[in-house]
């Protein structure tokens, strides 16, 4: 005779191994790495909980975008001189700027700038601001993150213990580091291949793209003695970490920085350009 009791869901069964009460992070870890092996757990809710876990260890200088690469705008400038680089950078907030980048006295929306096309009369950057939210590099990020969801606030401006502005963090850094990288524009599905054309002479390319196969694709004669990846020859040429839209030319090809982190590179614009080409 058939058992009519129900079997029990994943959850249940987690929770009954929880019950053994991990006395550490590690073996909390262990223990649900071993979840994940029973199929209890699947590998996106793996990575979500360890996640969370790392974020409840990490605080906002560990994952904010430095000072040096802040897209800022100086409330001097007016709009019709900014905005073309605000339309380049393509974000959704800018922090502003009086003086220097140590006095940020707002966060302009982007959105705020279509009374401005739209002829507004009187538009005024400076009644457009909205306050600046300032946090401590040592914040913890699960706590900023709660910050952010009950002030409905999307951008945090980060300063060292002189109270000089070190950096900038957004919502979207904390939550990729529990759901891993929020895809844009830019980014290609997982199953597309490294390199897509746009148009002619024109392409998308993944940073991780290996040299061998950029030089097959596109025709190019780039050696690997130094590096493996596209990205690791842009980085080389640059020299540092470039941010959104820099661009430099090696050997007739105009790479261009459609999407990189504080950290890594990521997607890069590729065109072909004529030897005599001055782009």
């Amino acid at each position: 005779m058939d058992d009519p009791s129900p079997k029990p869901g994943w959850l249940e069964r987690l929770s009954t191994r929880l019950l053994r009460e991990p006395e550490d992070r590690e073996q909390l870890v262990a223990l649900l790495h071993s979840a994940f092996e029973r199929n209890l757990l699947d590998s996106d809710a793996l990575s979500m909980i360890e996640g969370v876990m790392q974020v409840s260890e990490m605080q906002a200088r560990d994952i904010m975008v430095p000072r040096s690469q802040m897209d800022v705008i100086d409330i001097s400038e007016a709009p019709e001189k900014f905005i073309p680089f605000v339309i380049e950078t393509a974000h959704s907030r800018f922090p502003v700027t009086e003086g220097s980048r140590d006095n940020v006295i707002g966060i302009l929306l982007a959105k705020d700038l279509l009374r401005y096309n739209a002829g507004e009369e009187g538009f005024n950057v400076r009644e457009m601001l909205r306050p600046a939210v300032f946090i401590p590099e040592s914040k913890r990020l699960n706590i900023l993150l709660k910050d952010f969801r009950s002030n409905r606030n999307h951008i945090a401006i980060v300063v060292n213990e002189y109270g000089d502005v070190a950096g900038l963090i957004t919502i979207e850094d904390v939550l990729e580091q529990i759901v891993g990288e929020i895809e844009d524009e830019y980014d290609f599905d997982e199953d597309e291949d490294n390199i897509v054309m746009e148009s002619h002479d024109h392409y998308r390319v993944k940073a991780v793209t290996e040299i061998d196969n950029f030089n097959e694709v596109l025709g190019a004669h780039f050696g690997k003695e130094d590096y493996d990846t596209i990205g690791g020859l842009v980085l080389k040429e640059f020299g540092r970490l470039p941010k959104h839209n820099e661009f430099v030319i090696i050997d007739h090809f105009k790479f261009r920085v459609l999407r990189a982190d504080s950290r890594r590179l990521h997607i890069l614009q590729v065109e072909k350009i004529e030897p005599d080409s001055d782009s």
